[in-house]
This record gives structure tokens, C-alpha cells and sequence, in this order.
């Protein structure tokens, strides 16, 4: 069977700018070497390039979107080895402030990637973890803005598959909880993963710390795949409900995105480029406008969630689905959504000063 052809769509808004609050880079050849051989093609089907760094982001972010600044988001990539288990996240900051200061530069045009900086650390070590966020706010600088630390979980274990499986009830646990008070102290971020049917442990979390922020990924994951595929109309109503009543936590935000992820079945097959704009948008238009109605435009944003998000196509073309999800929208409320949300949330109003 011939591969499909790939979509080559104009830029909608050209000149919208874009603050693009959730990428990855990596380079985990060596990685994917290290996992079993059958492995190797779940890796592949997520939809994870083994290698992803600035010089194929640089040529993504330049394909026609005005993305004048992007927020680096942990992905387990350049550890160093050398600071032993607790501390080796380290490297993933220490590197990814290599990159923003390459941008920054201005050599590569005016946008600045990775001006903003989301690292992990695990949590789970109670009040020590305190010492690992220390040590990642030297190595980052004003650019480290918080952490995250997934809690992705299913008692399929087909649904994520073991490079994705996290504790079951992570964020209810004693020990994570300890660890978490530390972001407070310190004027940090929290990026939560979770799947659909563990959004309750993510309201459990913000009401137990209303003066935290933290920021849902990928409008909570609704999943359509392994066991959940075809069930995306069956489980929608307990996600909105979820969704609703997350929405009141006051100290939580959303990121519209991730929906192209393999786990959530939306296009249903990937990675390809053959899936147009249009066809994306119609699909994520349940889950977006309803994580729009129910925490407003100023506590909502877009994001690329790329290369993840590559299953649906290219980075051109998922901002073109993006844009148009947005079309009704006011200007000002295009700007929250686009660029304002990201800037307050992860203290990147400077860049707003390059629109």
C-alpha cells in the first residue's frame, strides 16, 4: 500500500505570535538501543523521533507560525550520570539553558526557544526534593520555572506502555505530597500528566494546595486507544464533568493540546501527514471548546506538545488546526490563548515585548 500523501497547507495568521508553552528535545538513541527489542516498534508508533534537538525544532518553529518564545518541557533526555539518582535531572536543565542561550543569541532569528524551562524531580523524596529543585534553579537560572513530575497511570498496561507507566495514585501519596509543598517555598510551576480517569487525583491535589499553581497537560488526556479505542463518545461526559470541576480550582490552568498523542486515538493512526488541518480541528473541537468554557481564555493555552504531537503531522500544521479551533475568537482572547495565558503563568512577559 502506498504512503499517503502529506499535507502541505498555507499558514493561517501568520503574524498571530505565539508563545508555545510545551516542547520536548532529546536524543535517546541510545536509549531506545537500551529497551528490548519488541519494544522498539511501540516506541516508534507513539510517534517518539529518537532524536529531536535544536536544529530540527529550529526548523519547525521557523515554518510559518510567529512563535516568538517556547517553554521546554522534561522528558527524561540528557541526564548527568555523574550526580547520582536524586540530582542527575540536573543535566536535562544545564542543557536545555545551552539551547535558550544559542536562541537568544539572535544568530538563528528573533524567536527565543526554551526561554522558559520545566524540569523534574521526583517528588517522592519528601522534603529532600527541596535540594534537587536548589540545585535545578542554579543550573537553569531566571529561565527554570518549576517542575513536572507525570503521574500517568492505567490498570491496562497496554494503554501507555512501560517507557510511560507511573505509580498508580502517585499524586495522593504522603511522600509525594511532602515534596510538592517545596514548589510553594519557591515561588514554582507544576506541570500535571495525567490520564482521563485520573483527573479526580489531580483536583484532590489543587484543593489540598489552593496556592499552588499548577497547569494541566493536554486537556487531561482522553484516551482512545488499547482498551479505551472507540470509547472516546462513551467516556466524554465523566472527562467534562472532570474537566468542570478541575476548572474550579481557581489556582489551575490548562494546556489545549496533546490531543494528537497515540494515546488518545485522535487521528486514530500515526504518525502521518496526511491528516488536513481541518480534519484535526473537527476531531479536538469537543475537548478544546469545552476546557475553553469552563476555565475562560486567561487560564488556557495553546500548545504544540511536539515532537509528541507529530503523530497528527507537522508542526505547521498542527498550529493551522490550533488557529482554527480559535477562529470565533476575539483578538484578545486570541492573544491569551496564543501567547498572554503562557507569558503569566510561566513569567515570560518579556517575550510579549517581541510582538
Amino acid at each position: 500500500m502506498s504512503k499517503p500523501e502529506s499535507v502541505r497547507e498555507s499558514v493561517i495568521e501568520p503574524d498571530l505570535p505565539i508563545i508555545d508553552p510545551h516542547h520536548h528535545l532529546w536524543d535517546l538513541r541510545a536509549l531506545v538501543g537500551a529497551f528490548p527489542e519488541p519494544l522498539h516498534p511501540f516506541i516508534e508508533t507513539v510517534g517518539l523521533s529518537a532524536h529531536y534537538t535544536f536544529d530540527q525544532f529550529l526548523a519547525d518553529i521557523g515554518s510559518g507560525h510567529r512563535i516568538i518564545g517556547t517553554v521546554f518541557m522534561e522528558c527524561g533526555a540528557f541526564y548527568d550520570a555523574s550526580r547520582g539518582e536524586a540530582l542527575k535531572v540536573v543535566g536535562e536543565v544545564e542543557f536545555v539553558r545551552g539551547v535558550a542561550a544559542q536562541g537568544a543569541s539572535g544568530l538563528y532569528g528573533a524567536s527565543r526557544p526554551c526561554a522558559g524551562i520545566v524540569g523534574h524531580a521526583d517528588l517522592r523524596l519528601g522534603a529532600k526534593a527541596g535540594e534537587v529543585l536548589d540545585a535545578q534553579a542554579e543550573a537553569g537560572g531566571a529561565r527554570f520555572k518549576g517542575i513536572r513530575h507525570a503521574g500517568a497511570w492505567d490498570a491496562d498496561p497496554s494503554v501507555l506502555g512501560p517507557a510511560f507507566h507511573h505509580p498508580e495514585g502517585l499524586y495522593r501519596d504522603a511522600a509525594f505530597r511532602e515534596g510538592f509543598a517545596e514548589l510553594g517555598k519557591r515561588g514554582l510551576t507544576f506541570d500535571a500528566w495525567v490520564l482521563e480517569p485520573q483527573l479526580g487525583d489531580v483536583i484532590d491535589l489543587a484543593r489540598a494546595f489552593p496556592d499552588q499553581p499548577i497547569v494541566l497537560d493536554h486537556c487531561g488526556t482522553p484516551l482512545g486507544t488499547a482498551s479505551y479505542a472507540g470509547k472516546l463518545d462513551e467516556h466524554f461526559g465523566r472527562w467534562r464533568a472532570s474537566i468542570r470541576e478541575l476548572a474550579e480550582c481557581e489556582n489551575v490552568v490548562v494546556k489545549l493540546g496533546g490531543l494528537a498523542m497515540s494515546f488518545c486515538g485522535m487521528p486514530p493512526e500515526g504518525p502521518t501527514e496526511s491528516v488536513p488541518s481541518e480534519e484535526l480541528a473537527r476531531m479536538w473541537r469537543p475537548y478544546v471548546e469545552t476546557c475553553i468554557e469552563a476555565f475562560g481564555t486567561d487560564r488556557a493555552m495553546f500548545e504544540s506538545n511536539y515532537p509528541v504531537d507529530k503523530w497528527a503531522g507537522s508542526y505547521a500544521t498542527l498550529w493551522n488546526a490550533l488557529k482554527r479551533l480559535a477562529s470565533g475568537a476575539s483578538q484578545d482572547e486570541k492573544h491569551a490563548l496564543f501567547a498572554g495565558t503562557a507569558a503569566r503563568v510561566y513569567d515570560l512577559e518579556h517575550l510579549l515585548e517581541l510582538t
